[in-house]
Parts: structure tokens; C-alpha cells; sequence
């Protein structure tokens, strides 16, 4: 494990934005009634949101930006840093999060930079951009992780396609002269696993071909070409329920924290049933551990965020809070955060 400790970083406020299409699982096509009853039972998604093809990660995380920007009443030529984190840009180049500073209106001093990750992605780019501002030089700045994942999964894939859903989100962060605000981080990253999660095609090992579009039938209701995302279900499941506790084990014990003492933890949504294993494997009770997978799916990275959005009660907004997040998936890469909020802004969940 590699850990990293930083101070005088606080997250001031979060938003998300998602797709105004529903679409239900006990409406998809492919799955017969019981089968949508059992997908819902094991995963806990019962419908996501899909972009529009208009509308890419950027729009989702442009629309959050702008509510948090709003709420946290900051005058745009004081953010200093822009990450984007994302594995759905607008483009192989240039970087979104350069095309992301100029239609926010931040200033051209904006440093800005692009992130490809996924599950793990919110952990990881929360310690490059709590690093770049940990001296102080950088004083305000913006974190974007959204995945328009629908796009990359076949509609024709039952396996994979009910499970994810499209969302953009922002978390900004301050500098703070004097004050405490720990966040403590730890990843692990294991290449091995890199086929687990996987689109074949598409990039400059296997360059798009015409027969990267050709479909190919695994089996019944699992139809897709070598442009589509390929998720090996078992594989992700030994994984997720194995290196997640592993985690935040090595977390809290290297750090000296009290597991008990953590008011939240938030888990990359990954699906139910595994979200439950890692929770029971670590002796959480429920109350601590609030789910988005109902009502938005497998958001990717934006999960983390999301979830921190449509918690119940909205605790992170009333009172001084500790947490711990965990992200784990493609890569394979997994991260673990412990780190401290006091009355930070939600926003209103966005919609386009």
C-alpha cells in the first residue's frame, strides 16, 4: 500500500447533475419479470439515467460546477485548479478539463488537467488536487468526476447495461491557513487485472477496425461488439469483496483511526450485494453507509460524490463529520480516504 497524508485542505461543498432520462429495469427489454426482480435484489438498481448523445461527462460536471460555484458564492478568478476526472472525454485530445476552464469562464492562471479513471477515480484525483494546493499557492479548486458509462456499454448487454448510469459531479475545495482537516489516503493499483474491466477496441493497441463493430453473441441477452465495455462479473466481485476491507483496514490501522468513531463511509457503487459483503466484512452498521445504486446505478466515478449528494438528512450539511470513502474497480485500482467535513454546501441534485 502507498499512503499519503495532507493538511490544511478542506472540501467546502459538492454537487452533482444527472440526465433527465429514467429508464427502469423492469423495463428492459431483455430481462424477463423474474429477471428483473432478481438483477434488483442483487445489484439494488432499480432504474438509472442515460445521457442523450448531445451530452457528454463535461456537460453533467459543468452543470454541478456551476451550482456549487453559485452556492459557495465564489467569484470564478479565484479558483486556481481544475481536475477532471473521467474515463468518457469529449475528445482523444485536447484535454477536457482545459476546454471544461474556458466554458466556466475561470481564469487562463487556471491550471487544469484530465484524470482516466474510473471506479477509483474521485480518491485518486482528491489526493492530486489536495496535493497541488497543500502549500497554499493554489487556494481554490474545483474537482469534476463524471462518466457518461451508458455510452460505452451495449444495449444489448443485460449483464452490464442495467447496472451503470450516467452523472457528473464537483467538489470544491479550499486551502485553510490554520486549520486541522486531515485527509489520509491509501492505494493499491494491480495491473494483472487489467482485462477485467475492459473495452477491447478503440484505443492505439487495437486501433477501431471494421470489425471492431462487428457484435459477437456470449450468450443469451449478452450481445456486444469490441467498442463495448466488458465487465467480468465474477472477477470484479472476488476483487471488490476482498481488496476493499483490505483497504481501509490498512487505512485506519496505519493511521491510528478508530473505525468505530466514522460517521460515514461512502463506497464506490459498485452493486448491492458486494457493497453489503465489504460492509459486514467490516462490522459497519447500515445507518452508516448510504447507498445511491437505487436510484442512479453504478455511476463510476462519480458515485463517491453522488452519494454524498442524495445521502438521507443530508448529515454532512448539519454538523462536523468524519468519513471514510472507498473506491475500487478498473485497472484494476483501489483507493481508501479518511477525511473530515464541517457544514459543508449540497447542492441541489441538477438535472439536464
Amino acid at each position: 500500500m502507498s499512503y499519503l497524508s495532507l493538511q490544511k485542505i478542506k472540501i467546502s461543498g459538492v454537487a452533482a447533475c444527472v440526465p433527465k432520462t429514467i429508464e427502469e429495469t423492469t423495463s428492459f427489454p431483455l430481462f424477463s419479470t423474474i429477471e428483473a426482480h432478481n438483477f434488483i435484489k442483487t445489484t439494488g438498481v432499480e432504474r438509472h439515467r442515460r445521457a442523450n448523445e448531445a451530452v457528454c461527462a463535461s456537460d453533467l460536471c459543468l452543470s454541478a460546477a456551476e451550482a456549487i460555484i453559485n452556492d459557495l458564492k465564489w467569484e470564478k478568478e479565484t479558483i486556481d485548479c481544475l481536475v477532471f476526472v473521467s474515463q468518457t472525454p469529449d475528445y482523444i485530445l485536447p484535454a477536457t478539463s482545459a476546454i471544461l476552464q474556458e466554458r466556466l469562464g475561470l481564469s487562463t492562471n487556471c491550471y487544469t488537467l484530465d484524470i482516466s479513471l474510473g471506479c477509483s477515480g474521485w480518491v485518486y484525483a482528491l489526493s492530486v488536487i489536495s496535493s497541488l494546493m497543500s502549500n497554499g499557492s493554489m487556494k481554490r479548486g474545483l474537482l469534476l468526476a463524471g462518466d457518461t458509462i451508458l455510452k460505452m456499454a451495449s444495449d444489448k448487454d443485460k449483464s452490464s447495461y442495467p447496472l451503470f448510469g450516467d452523472a457528473g459531479t464537483a467538489t470544491a475545495l479550499e486551502y485553510t491557513e490554520n486549520g486541522g482537516n486531515n485527509m489520509n489516503f491509501v492505494f493499491n493499483t494491480d495491473g494483472a487485472g487489467y482485462q477485467t474491466i475492459m473495452i477491447k477496441d478503440g484505443g492505439y493497441r487495437n486501433l477501431p477496425s471494421l470489425n471492431s463493430f462487428v457484435p459477437h453473441i456470449v450468450s443469451e441477452g449478452i450481445e456486444r461488439n469490441d467498442l463495448h465495455l466488458v465487465l467480468e462479473g465474477m472477477d470484479v466481485f472476488a476483487f471488490g469483496i476482498s481488496q476493499a476491507p483490505k483497504s481501509i483496514r490498512g487505512l485506519v490501522e496505519h493511521f491510528s483511526i478508530e473505525i468505530e468513531d466514522i460517521d460515514n463511509f461512502y463506497f464506490h457503487q459498485a452493486n448491492l450485494f458486494m457493497n453489503e459483503k465489504i460492509r459486514k466484512k467490516l462490522k459497519i452498521s447500515e445507518e452508516k453507509v448510504p447507498y445511491s445504486l437505487q436510484d442512479f446505478g453504478n455511476t463510476s466515478c462519480a458515485s463517491i460524490p453522488l452519494t454524498m449528494v442524495i445521502q438521507k438528512d443530508k448529515p454532512l450539511t448539519n454538523k462536523k463529520q468524519t468519513n471514510i470513502a472507498c473506491g475500487f474497480g478498473v485497472g484494476l485500482s483501489w483507493a481508501s480516504v479518511y477525511f473530515e467535513t464541517d457544514k459543508i454546501v449540497i447542492s441541489e441534485l441538477q438535472e439536464i
